[in-house]
């Protein structure tokens, strides 16, 4: 895994592209909230300005830490894995199970866990409505006993 660096948006590529582009599958980084991204479109790739789209992984019996995303919505398909648990809410009190084929969204601002009992590696596509993956990433560890 890699850390990822800020691009300075003056130089961004994104605003001298003049036509699409094919992104190449990079090398992914441990997230702050404790899964694996590999960003294909975003700020630090490609000079993206208004999202982030990529894959996420989430081992066997893995879980991401309690986090909010301030000020952007994230939307999911989990192409593989079963079992992939969802809390959300102020108190984490909301959860649904997502199997492969489903698409899971988190509103901006809502606290969230996700959680992968299943026996296989969970592996979704998102995007997200900011460019950098961490940005407005907001760890909230007090709500991590909520989740079993």
């Amino acid at each position: 895994m890699t850390t990822m660096t800020k691009v300075d948006p003056s130089k961004s590529t994104a605003s001298r592209l003049t036509k699409g582009c094919v992104v190449k599958t990079g090398s992914g980084y441990r997230a702050e909230q404790g899964s694996d991204y590999f960003p294909a479109v975003s700020a630090e790739t490609i000079g993206s300005q208004m999202i982030w789209f990529g894959k996420v992984t989430l081992p066997p019996e893995g879980r991401t830490k309690a986090h909010v995303h301030e000020f952007h919505e994230s939307a999911f398909l989990l192409l593989s894995g079963d079992n992939v648990e969802l809390w959300t809410g102020d108190k984490l009190q909301h959860c649904d199970v997502a199997h492969a084929g489903d698409y899971l969204f988190i509103p901006a601002n809502v606290p969230h866990v996700a959680v992968n009992r299943g026996s296989e590696p969970a592996v979704f596509i998102g995007c997200r409505n900011e460019p950098t993956a961490q940005e407005s990433v907001v760890m909230y560890p007090t709500l991590d006993a909520r989740v079993p």
